[in-house]
């Protein structure tokens, strides 16, 4: 008699333990990382020490929980608005350059991340 095997305890056990260990807010850190470098986003931030703009980290506190997040980001890093530096001084945002979406949700989300 031939045995028989099924292949969906399996198939399942795999599934749940890809969901329980993916991140709920996937990003990809290193291209995260190149696109903020390639607009030299890190001249005024850095992940967690306030440079002469906020870290990512207290910006990711400033927008925590908040459903426009995103939107508000994205507006400030594509319009170039005023923006108050942490000596009290103002001056224009840095506009990234891509016209990608993608790359800018990935680089928000990985802000957000922190």
């Amino acid at each position: 008699m031939k045995a028989q095997f099924s292949t969906a305890p399996l198939l399942a056990a795999s599934l749940a333990a890809l969901l329980l260990t993916s991140p709920a807010h996937a990003f990809d850190e290193e291209a995260a990382k190149a696109l903020a470098k390639k607009n030299d986003c890190f001249k005024c931030h850095a992940v967690d020490k306030t440079k002469k703009g906020p870290s990512y980290k207290k910006i990711a506190e400033k927008f925590k929980g908040k459903p426009d997040a995103e939107e508000k980001i994205i507006k400030n890093i594509t319009t170039g608005p005023k923006v108050k530096l942490e000596d009290g001084s103002e001056e224009d945002h840095k506009i990234i350059e891509t016209k990608d979406k993608a790359e800018l949700k990935n680089l928000i989300d990985w802000i957000l991340s922190r």
